[in-house]
């Protein structure tokens, strides 16, 4: 029943862009990307049908931005300049969004000359005047500043509440200060500048002290540091910042809402135009939902998935769920044999830590049906943790089980607890399926995470591991956690991570090349979890010798940097940078920042080091310390202490390329250019008696690019065994193979990977220190030479803009969201993207294919070598010495064959006592 004393706004501005974000790339007929996106329309009737149950008030209004500048616009020129503009995709929903709100009985607003924010503002106040509780639903932060004893908003997405206490706690100063504080910090979603180097601690600090803006601004001479200047420095742009973060809450609402607030008939939530719905639900593909109005289903439009999963979904969100704790061996054993006999386990451990390595087991849980999930609590030892059952009983109960091939398990981020299980000396066997590839494969570019992927698909929200444990200084450990809320958390994780299954999994099973590439990443999650067990040996003290032969240099770039300067100086400070460029020493302002400083920033100084020997020297300075920062001070305390290895982290569900991602340490980016860089890899060492090995891809890309455009000249230059870059000098400079120079294969060189990656005239000029003409003219002699390479760009241009993806050779989707933007850098960007991204995507398929099959030899024949890491194109292994020639005969030989090319793949081995004498 509707509560006649609550008034529900909700930000349908920020609604819709979460719809577009969370759903797939539905279409009103299914698979053909020319007809009209309806994803972010379906998300929204699932969102505002969720939201009606959730806050069932009497009075609602769904309040859209309107089109056309603002007075903030008039106030401020650059306000929101920098925001990217709605998506075409979004943009065409925008119309039938407004409509079916309209459909579902909410009265909608639009008002022209102020935001979304302002229109809820002022009706917010309003509401609350006239004595109704009023619910903001939106998941913007800057409607803090509304809250009071009568007005809250709830984030629905995270099912956070912001309510008077709330506002205090997440932001350390209360809702009548926040309009302080954000005028403080600024709001760089929007282009508004607050305080330089000013966050959210010292505005809450400053406030506390001061009470409020005024009176800080009344002593500001008492603000000592940098962060004083910068205030003293900001307060003729404050007043400004002031008007720019304020809400209106006075907007003149008479010609849209006539006699609110005192009558509140306009904005009374109105009954579903059912027959109308129903043609509007057929009309964009919305089948199961015109059913379900049929029907008659009270919830029929609360389902949340594509067309063939909807069924999956809906149930998801209605059902009853029932999860048990187990803390006898009776229930123990009842649901072993439950586990035992299902076909497919989703499995969920609850740990002590993020670190895979270091995790221990607090809990399991195990889900073998929808709805139905238990909890094993093993390790809680909060003040009222109840007896539970022995940890090293239990899992020695569970390991047959767990580590049966047979046995088939379903996981999210089945990689991580792989290893929280290997910690406690169980191998897991029989992991058939991972929620976060599934997505990763199907929708690359949206979040892979648990919460985001059950509400996208199922619409259904859940517990968030901050609402069990907190966050920050005050975040409780997991295993302190009262049993009954850990159960309800893991429970729901396993049991949605079921859900979720049923739903991607039907999409991948009907598409044989999605298919393919998700079995790839469930099998090089297999052989990245042994990776990054066997981790790689450091030389500690060589690091150490590095760092303090860096440091020395670091020091003597100082003084130099002093000594041209004329003065001492913080080399970290734009502000002091600022004032030798520019007063001091007269260099010219390539560019400002955001608030107008004089931007010292690294594309500044490169430019800046063509002509001055300070900025040069600083650039050295940072590369330095770089190196010294990140590697060789961090490297060997990273180690582990027993072992002396280093063990990374590879993120599977990240580039949208298919590329790994290697971090904690990252150890892919490594600066090979440069002697120093090349230094830190001869660190990474062999144990006595053994070898480093490393094996690469001999120029895989271009051998990808010819194969892809089937341009003959190409194919002919790596199917003859051709020096490829001389080649192409031999056509782009017109003379004999036998004559390029070694300038003209240098110039070749830098061409060919050039356009594959989409440079421009102007970046190739600038790579190569030549005109934009001379650039311009080696292009298109190149072009005329590779006739194919120039059909394959302007072919895939195309069919990018039609479909909105491209593809690798293997199927793998790579979508790029802004190749139809009315911005133009953006659009070229993606542009530039769809050339290159096939090739970079097919090379990151050939690269997993070969570490599979390569680890799948390994396991058979050679068990004592290793794989340890995985760099770009290249996999490196420590092996025994005896076993260097079946190395080099046999690992290029697996990696050539993973797949055929119209030309050869060619794999290039070597050896070492490190790697850098491997490489």
């Amino acid at each position: 029943m509707s509560d006649p004393q609550t008034l529900l706004l909700v930000d349908g501005s920020s609604y819709l862009y979460r719809a577009y974000h969370a759903m797939p790339d539905l279409r009103a007929v299914p698979g053909d990307p020319n007809s009209p996106a309806t994803g972010a329309i379906r998300g929204m009737v699932n969102m505002l049908n969720a939201l009606r149950l959730e806050v069932p008030a009497a009075y609602a209004v769904c309040v859209f931005d309107a089109s056309g500048p603002t007075f903030r616009d008039h106030l401020y020129p650059d306000y929101k300049a920098q925001r990217a503009p709605m998506p075409p995709d979004l943009r065409a929903q925008v119309a039938p969004i407004h409509e079916v709100v309209r459909l579902l009985g909410w009265p909608l607003l639009c008002v022209e000359g102020v935001e979304a924010d302002d229109v809820i503002g002022t009706l917010a106040r309003q509401g609350a005047a006239r004595g109704l509780r009023v619910i903001i639903a939106s998941g913007d932060k800057d409607l803090s500043q509304l809250v009071n004893e009568r007005i809250t908003v709830l984030d629905t997405m995270s099912g956070k509440r912001r309510d008077v206490a709330g506002v205090t706690a997440e932001f350390g100063v209360p809702p009548e200060r926040m309009v302080d504080f954000q005028t403080l910090v600024g709001d760089a979603v929007d282009n508004v500048p607050g305080v330089p180097k000013v966050g959210p601690k010292t505005a809450a600090k400053w406030l506390a002290e001061h009470g409020s803006l005024d009176n800080l601004i009344a002593n500001v001479h008492t603000i000592k540091g940098v962060a004083g200047e910068n205030l003293r420095g900001a307060l003729d742009w404050l007043p400004t910042g002031r008007q720019l973060v304020t809400i209106k809450t006075d907007c003149d609402l008479g010609r849209e809402l006539p006699g609110f607030p005192d009558a509140l008939d306009s904005i009374a939530v109105g009954a579903m135009d059912t027959l109308a719905l129903h043609d509007f639900y057929e009309k964009y593909g919305f089948r199961s939902l015109a059913r379900a109005l049929q029907d008659g289903g009270a919830r029929a439009t609360a389902d949340a998935a594509s067309l063939d999963t909807s069924a999956v979904a809906s149930a998801a969100q209605q059902r009853e769920v029932h999860y048990e704790t187990l803390l006898t061996w009776e229930q123990f054993d009842t649901w072993l044999a439950r586990i035992q006999a299902a076909p497919l386990v989703a499995l969920d451990t609850e740990t002590t830590s993020l670190d895979e390595l270091r995790a221990r087991i607090v809990g399991l849980s195990f889900s073998v049906e929808a709805g139905s999930a238990a909890y094993i609590p093993l390790a809680h030892d909060g003040p009222d943790a109840p007896e539970q059952l022995p940890l090293d009983e239990v899992l020695a109960r569970l390991k047959p089980w767990l580590e049966d091939p047979a046995a088939h398990k379903l996981g999210q981020h089945i990689k991580y607890d792989r290893h929280v299980l290997a910690n406690h000396g169980i191998d897991v066997r029989g992991y058939v399926h991972d929620t976060m590839l599934q997505s990763y494969v199907l929708e690359v570019h949206k979040p892979h995470g648990l919460s985001s992927l059950a509400e996208r698909h199922t619409g259904r929200t859940g517990l968030s591991y901050e609402d069990l444990c907190g966050k920050g200084a005050k975040q409780i450990p997991f295993s302190q956690v009262p049993v009954e809320r850990a159960a309800a958390y893991s429970c729901e994780d396993s049991d949605q991570t079921l859900d979720v299954h049923g739903v991607l999994w039907p999409q991948l099973q009907a598409d044989d090349k999605l298919r393919a590439i998700y079995e790839l990443e469930i099998a090089c999650s297999e052989t990245l979890f042994r990776i990054e067990r066997n981790g790689v040996l450091i030389d500690a003290q060589q690091l150490a010798a590095q760092s303090h032969d860096l440091g020395r240099r670091l020091m003597a770039l100082e003084q130099q940097a002093y000594q041209i300067a004329g003065q001492p100086f913080n080399l970290g400070s734009p502000k002091q940078l600022g004032e030798i460029f520019f007063d001091k020493l007269g260099m010219p302002v390539i560019k400002k920042t955001a608030t107008g400083a004089r931007s010292t920033d690294e594309e500044v100084l490169e430019k800046l080091a063509e002509d001055y020997p300070l900025p040069a020297t600083l650039l050295e300075h940072r590369s330095l310390a770089k190196l010294k920062g990140t590697y060789t001070d961090k490297l060997g305390q990273l180690a582990d202490p027993r072992t002396g290895r280093v063990h990374t982290h590879y993120a599977q569900a990240v580039a949208v390329t298919g590329r790994l991602s290697s971090n904690e340490p990252n150890l892919q980016n490594i600066p090979i250019r440069t002697l120093e860089g090349r230094r830190i890899r001869e660190a990474f060492v062999a144990p006595p008696g053994r070898l480093i090995g490393s094996c690469d891809y001999s120029q895989i890309e271009l051998r990808i690019m010819a194969h892809i455009s089937g341009d003959a000249a190409l194919l002919h230059a790596f199917t003859a065994g051709l020096d490829v870059h001389r080649a192409t000098a031999a056509e782009v400079f017109n003379v004999p193979l036998e004559q390029v120079t070694s300038e003209q294969r240098r110039y070749a060189k830098t061409i060919n990977f050039g356009l594959i990656y989409g440079m421009s005239s102007f970046g190739l000029a600038k790579s190569l220190g030549i005109s934009t003409a001379a650039a311009k003219n080696y292009i298109d002699r190149y072009f005329e030479r590779y006739p194919g390479v120039r059909r394959y760009m302007d072919r895939t241009r195309l069919e990018a803009k039609e479909r909105g993806y491209v593809e690798t050779v293997f199927g793998r989707r790579l979508v790029l969201p802004e190749i139809n933007s009315p911005n133009g850098p953006r659009r070229s960007a993606a542009e530039r993207a769809a050339i290159n991204a096939p090739m970079q995507g097919t090379a990151a398929d050939l690269v997993k294919m070969a570490m599979v099959a390569v680890q799948d030899a390994l396991d058979r024949e050679r068990p004592d070598i290793l794989m340890v890491l995985q760099v770009h194109d290249e996999l490196v292994f420590e092996l025994p010495e005896a076993e260097a020639d079946w190395v080099r005969t046999e690992v290029p030989r697996i990696m050539a064959g993973v797949a055929q090319l119209q030309v050869p793949l060619l794999a290039e081995v070597g050896f070492g006592a490190n790697w850098e004498e491997a490489h």
